[in-house]
């Protein structure tokens, strides 16, 4: 293994490797709220939103392959290798765009609060929150970076 790799594995791989096992859980029982929410709005008959239901539910079963993958290599090896960095690459990405179909499917309605001050929806809270999920832990750039850097042999970005 790469000396770089095992600095960033020591320090954020048992995080990574959490990561790869819960949220595709989690992640999975919100997709099926916004698959709820389409039905019921009859929008799941949109085609466009059809295939951006199933572009949903492709990946999310990506990540729980790809958490297994990871949870088995730990269980062998006791390390975690670069998957666990690029399965938070993935579902930070992920998360963002379900957040983005489920303000889609609200329209303007997901505009207001539900009542004041700032009682919000599962879908306008997911919204929101998912923004941060490319930036904590790691910017999606910088992930981009470390993954280039350690797991490809890249040169170091110039100062």
């Amino acid at each position: 293994m790469n000396g770089g790799w095992a600095v960033a594995n020591s320090l954020l791989g048992h995080e990574r490797g959490e990561d790869a096992a819960t949220n595709p859980i989690l992640f999975r029982a919100e997709l099926e709220r916004i698959v709820a929410l389409a039905r019921e709005r009859g929008r799941d008959r949109d085609p466009v939103i059809r295939d951006r239901l199933a572009w949903c539910y492709t990946k999310v079963e990506t990540m729980r392959f790809l958490g297994y993958r990871i949870l088995t290599q730990y269980l062998r090896e006791g390390e975690l290798g670069p998957e666990a960095s690029i399965s938070k690459l993935f579902w930070g990405t992920w998360h963002r765009d379900l957040g983005n179909l489920g303000v889609d499917l609200l329209g303007a309605q997901a505009m207001i609060a539900d009542a004041a001050p700032y009682d919000l929806s599962r879908e306008q809270r997911l919204f929101l929150f998912s923004r941060a999920d490319t930036i904590y832990g790691g910017s999606n750039e910088i992930q981009r970076n470390v993954l280039g850097e350690r797991v490809l042999g890249l040169p170091r970005e110039p100062a």
